[in-house]
């Protein structure tokens, strides 16, 4: 789907003309973001391919800005809903903002108030978000049910459990995973659960925590979200941090209803686990089976996590609590938290799909255009092939442009690693653009990784996005 069919959108509803169009760092999901200005107005416009999924925020966000919430509002749409347009919250993402207490674990008093506030305005989306709701409007289901428990066990169970190569027994832990699911639904809600309730989900705007990315929301308890903020694997927040930040909700959950807080945390406790055991999965299905080691790299900190929840056994589920316990002290699930060696996350991508993003919050680093190299995409003959094969690199080599752009890249490249090194950085960012992200920056992005691999001691993770391809180096 062309990005062109956003123009008529924002001119219709702007009345001004459409004079520049930017396309926004991708999630990671099948949406496509730009942001868009005529004149001297700035929207937001995205473009979705599930229709379904699409008209879920849409009613989402009209509903929850009808009862005062800080959502984006969605300002037009196309007639198949497949493209919209919406408010532009600017670029400040807590997740970015909370960057030094993340590689830390050390949050400081402005980090930690952001925090605060975010996590005090959950109750407000949770309850008054329900109010009135339509859940049949939700996708792809209305409610937390015994499925969706079903799905996120075995995720972790085939993707994570058995991948470790841990010896279990199957029977006895699925018996432990019926207590559990049980103990999980026990509680009939009618409040909105986010399921996606994280720091990358909340933008701030004059100083005020604002909303996105909640069209996988659903009727369920108000548990897992606190849950999904407060035990994020790779957010290292301290405990006294996590009592904190729990506290403060439990504050704004006063206005909705009574809470008996011994019921409360150990409701939570229940949902901490269950997430823990998701996030693993995930981390597994990502790490093991799309051969993404960076998702591998934040399993230590689940298990950190993991050996704090089960200082305090539980005893309901036995065999569940014995192998996750014999998990948690596996030195290979644990020892790659020792690696402090200078990262170097080099990407391979295509410009029409915007410019990689820097997950790790730091910003910083290099984006080299490829586009001045001779270009073999240009001949039908090579458009089979990409940056790594031999009839791509001798096109390049013997054209002889690509050695003269990378010498240059080299000298820059190698000061940054070096000052880096020095004052113990962990992640430095470089990535390759070009046309569509299959030769000229492939052969960029391989080059300057092995030269990095070989002349530092330094990890480098290799991403060619566009071919759905990572490896470290």
């Amino acid at each position: 789907m062309s990005a062109s069919i956003l123009k008529p959108l924002f001119e219709s509803y702007t009345g001004q003309q459409l004079s520049e169009v930017l396309e926004l760092p991708s999630s990671g999901s099948n949406r496509r973001y730009f942001r868009l200005r005529g004149g001297n107005l700035t929207l937001i416009g995205v473009m979705g391919s599930c229709r379904e999924e699409n008209e879920s925020f849409i009613y989402l966000s009209k509903h929850f800005r009808e009862k005062g919430l800080h959502v984006p509002a969605v300002l037009a749409h196309s007639e198949d809903s497949l493209a919209y347009i919406q408010e532009d919250l600017g670029d400040q993402i807590l997740f970015n903002l909370v960057s030094q207490g993340r590689e830390s674990g050390f949050y400081n008093s402005m980090e930690t108030e952001l925090l605060r506030c975010s996590v005090e305005q959950l109750p407000r989306i949770q309850f008054l978000g329900a109010q009135g709701l339509d859940w049949g409007r939700c996708y792809p289901q209305e409610s937390f049910d015994a499925r969706m428990v079903d799905f996120d066990l075995n995720y972790f169970k085939y993707c994570f459990l058995k991948a470790t190569g841990l010896e279990f027994n199957e029977i006895k832990l699925q018996e432990d995973f019926e207590r559990l699911k049980a103990d999980l639904l026990q509680e009939e809600d009618n409040t909105f659960l986010y399921r996606d309730f994280q720091a990358r989900n909340v933008m701030i705007k004059d100083g005020e925590p604002w909303f996105i990315d909640f069209q996988g929301g659903r009727r369920g308890p108000i548990y897992y979200d606190v849950a999904s903020f407060i035990w994020q694997a790779r957010s290292r927040f301290p405990e006294d941090l996590k009592q904190d930040l729990i506290r403060t909700y439990l504050r704004a959950l006063q206005s909705f209803k009574q809470v008996d807080e011994t019921a409360f945390y150990a409701r939570l406790r229940l949902f901490v686990l269950f997430r823990t055991l998701q996030v693993l999965g995930a981390y597994g299905f990502r790490g093991y089976f799309e051969k993404k080691p960076h998702f591998l790299a934040s399993v230590p900190y689940a298990m950190a996590s993991l050996r704090t929840l089960l200082q305090t056994p539980f005893t309901d589920y036995p065999y569940l609590n014995q192998i996750l316990s014999q998990l948690s002290v596996m030195p290979e699930l644990n020892d790659m938290a020792q690696d402090n060696r200078l990262q170097v996350h080099i990407y391979s991508f295509a410009y029409k799909k915007g410019i990689p993003v820097d997950n790790t919050g730091n910003g910083g680093g290099y984006v080299f255009d490829c586009r001045a190299i001779n270009n073999p995409g240009k001949y039908e003959y090579y458009r089979q092939f990409i940056g790594t094969d031999p009839e791509v690199i001798k096109f390049l080599e013997d054209d002889g442009e690509v050695t003269l752009f990378l010498e240059s890249v080299y000298k820059l490249v190698d000061a940054h690693v070096q000052r880096f090194m020095e004052r113990k950085f962990t992640n430095l960012q470089v990535s390759f653009g070009c046309t569509g992200g299959q030769h000229r920056s492939v052969y960029c992005a391989e080059h300057l990784a092995r030269h990095l691999a070989d002349k530092y001691n330094v990890k480098v993770l290799l991403t060619h996005r566009e071919q759905n391809l990572e490896r470290m180096l």
